[in-house]
């Protein structure tokens, strides 16, 4: 690995780990319980034998029709990440509200990782208001990791937002080794997964108020 791109990721991660412990005080969680964890997503079929799998979870004060566009413009170059647009947006603030002709989505399409990319995370599956699965692929198409993001309403006008990521054989954290590699990536993306679902439910609820 280039050690220019190493001494980045590792600055990076710092500024990120940073970041977090400034808003950890937060009393919202995106804590998934432990049948959230344990309960099978749509996607968990594209990697049978995950290397890691990190589940995280959100309750939103609106209906799944109400957080579904929210989903459906991601990606860079769209309506962006809701994570921190310096790392994955190119700078460029993720969007703060519906971008209508960015919502009609296929499988198949892509969601580019980051500004001026091609690449991305290719949807795999998706039903409206109910599951989006997107699925990094390698040269061969075969899925190296997935993001399931699962919208349940367990009470009225209220939805539980849970995501999943899961890395195949195949995923290597920037080049890292599998065993360093599999640390960084759990901190890096918990810390990217958390700021991602509480500005989704920061979005959606304001939506409502706005």
């Amino acid at each position: 690995m280039n050690p220019r791109r190493v001494a980045f990721v590792a600055a990076g991660i710092v500024s990120i780990t940073g970041a977090y412990l400034v808003v950890a005080w937060r009393p919202r969680s995106v804590r998934a319980t432990r049948s959230e964890r344990m309960r099978r997503l749509a996607g968990d079929e594209l990697i049978s034998d995950p290397l890691a799998s990190l589940t995280h979870a959100v309750t939103i004060e609106r209906p799944p029709r109400a957080v579904w566009p929210w989903l459906a413009q991601m990606g860079a170059g769209r309506a962006g990440w809701y994570s921190y647009d310096a790392f994955d947006n190119g700078g460029v603030p993720s969007s703060r509200r519906i971008l209508a002709h960015l919502t009609t989505i296929a499988v198949g399409d892509v969601f580019p990782a980051v500004p001026g990319e091609t690449r991305g995370f290719t949807i795999m599956h998706v039903e409206p208001e109910r599951s989006l699965v997107l699925a990094w692929r390698d040269a061969e198409g075969k899925s190296v990791v997935t993001w399931a993001f699962v919208l349940d309403e367990p009470l009225p006008a209220h939805t539980r937002l849970i995501v999943r990521a899961r890395g195949g054989a195949g995923y290597r954290f920037f080049g890292a080794p599998t065993a360093l590699g599999g640390v960084l990536a759990t901190l890096v993306h918990g810390i990217m997964q958390r700021k991602q679902l509480l500005g989704i439910a920061a979005r959606a609820e304001q939506e409502q108020d706005g």
